[in-house]
């Protein structure tokens, strides 16, 4: 979809549709104010009809609208004023391009980017808004036979800013958001994909075509160097499987040399059975998505290669399946990891961890200034947290700190969750330097406890994205979550070099 910016009275805008808002008890906004008056009041006797009311989300599509020029308009429903913020902003963005999309206005004329929301500049209501359509209007149906038609799909937003002044900041916003918008549909699709055709070496392959289309580099290690390298904990998982795995290495170099890069780890397991501790076959089917880690690292370098960020950046992907079959690990076994250090393994479906913990000791030969691995890890991050925040976890407040600021700013959020030391004594092993599971309760955390045991020699952090990867129900679905953080956070270490 393209978008652009403008800045003009909604009444002289010649277009398919135009977008104003009313908010609860009736209160019209400026721009739905302004469209009253060119046409003598219509739109003041529809609210007074009681057609519209304002109730958030809600929406009224008007045709022939006496005085204006569009073919359309469209009321959509705010919520109280006084409530008006982040959520009921990007709830309402998304209400009017759904409707859009489904109508044959196949470009627009959006005011609702005008409407103030607390403590947000224009910039974020534009970034938001481009960010939010992107999202409404996506489809995966490229594995259909048949897929449906839309009838006239939407093409085209214009999206207005208050002044003139506005203009410059507003096209960049719109830059941003769109480019967090491509990232958040490559990892959408990519999650989406079937396992049997999203295997390791997909990915693999997807990431040399992605680094040849945005200029940045691409390496894959194969078994034999990764059993030189004696990934013994990454290939301790992928032994009962069929597909060999991949480590896929990407560099994005867009600062100085001298700048220490940040390093993203994804985990990449593309299709988790939970090995000989096997899974329930009850929405078995969801663990297509278990390589939606790989995926928003994938998502973050297109969004940053797009902006042209200028950061350094390096991704590694440890990509492999999660299969039972006789050279399977076994519950018991003790594999030595790339650091070194020895594991029990307990639970051969807590696979996770023990292929982001050698990608974590792989990080280190390249002095980053901070390294953070995103994983669907933990179902106990599902029950702490739900579908709303990713859990974050780190060895560093500022790392931390700066991380849920970005969450923040791209309403893509995440909670701090602790990593006592009192975490770690779960982890205990008899037999080895320690355990790849420790009790169920606080799942999450001492999983995270694993992983520090690999973070010691950088700045680390741990997003577990186990409940806002995907959706279930009628929208199941990947969703592209945590590009929108951590694209903004990588932004920001762009502004901190600078």
């Amino acid at each position: 979809m393209e978008f652009t910016i403008k800045s003009g009275s909604p009444e002289k805008q010649r277009s398919a549709c135009v977008v104003v808002g009313v908010f609860d008890n009736r209160k019209p906004t400026l721009s739905a104010e302004l469209i009253d008056r060119a046409s003598g009041g219509y739109i003041s006797e529809i609210i007074r009809r009681g057609d519209m009311e304002g109730k958030l989300g809600s929406t009224l599509l008007l045709h022939n609208v006496r005085g204006t020029l569009a073919d359309r308009v469209l009321l959509v429903g705010l919520g109280k004023e006084r409530d008006f913020r982040e959520r009921e902003f990007r709830s309402a963005v998304r209400s009017a391009v759904r409707l859009l999309n489904e109508t044959g206005s196949y470009e627009a004329v959006v005011y609702l980017t005008e409407e103030k929301v607390k403590r947000r500049e224009v910039a974020w209501r534009v970034e938001h808004a481009v960010v939010v359509a992107m999202e409404a209007v996506y489809r995966f149906d490229q594995m259909k036979s048949q897929p449906a038609e839309v009838r006239r799909p939407l093409r085209k937003l214009t999206l207005s800013v208050p002044q003139r002044s506005d203009l410059t900041s507003g096209e960049a916003a719109a830059a941003r958001g769109l480019a967090i918008a491509h990232g958040m549909d490559l990892a959408r699709d990519l999650g989406n994909l079937p396992s049997n055709i999203c295997t390791p070496a997909h990915l693999a392959e997807h990431a040399k075509a992605l680094a040849q289309e945005l200029g940045f580099q691409c390496e894959v290690l194969e078994r034999p160097q990764l059993e030189e390298l004696k990934m013994g904990s990454l290939l301790s998982v992928t032994s009962g499987s069929e597909q060999p795995p991949k480590f896929i290495i990407l560099e994005y170099n867009g600062a100085a040399k001298k700048q220490k890069p940040v390093v993203l780890i994804g985990k990449g397991i593309t299709f988790d059975s939970g090995g000989i501790s096997l899974k329930p076959g009850l929405d078995m089917d969801h663990m297509k998505f278990d390589m939606c880690g790989a995926a928003s690292v994938f998502g973050a370098f297109k969004a940053v290669a797009e902006l042209k960020a200028k950061v350094n950046l390096v991704g590694l992907i440890p990509a492999c399946e999660n299969m039972p079959s006789g050279r399977a690990v076994k519950p018991g076994d003790i594999i030595k990891s790339m650091s070194g250090q020895t594991i029990e393994v307990l639970n051969t479906d807590a696979e996770g961890r023990l292929i982001l913990c050698d990608a974590m000791t792989y990080a280190e030969r390249y002095e980053p200034s901070a390294v953070v691995d995103v994983a669907t890890l933990t179902g106990a991050m599902v029950v702490a947290l739900g579908h709303v925040a990713c859990g974050v976890f780190s060895n560093s407040d500022s790392l931390a700190r700066a991380l849920l600021n970005a969450g923040e700013e791209s309403f893509d959020r995440g909670w701090q969750m602790p990593l006592w030391d009192e975490y770690h004594e779960a982890l205990d092993s008899n037999f080895a330097d320690f355990a790849n599971i420790g009790t169920r309760a606080g799942g999450g955390i001492s999983a995270a406890c694993f992983l520090s045991k690999f973070g010691k020699k950088y700045d680390w952090a741990h997003l577990d994205i186990a409940g806002v990867a995907w959706k279930e129900g009628k929208e199941k679905g990947a969703t592209g979550r945590p590009i929108p953080l951590l694209t903004t956070w990588l932004l920001s270490q762009e502004s901190a070099a600078a």
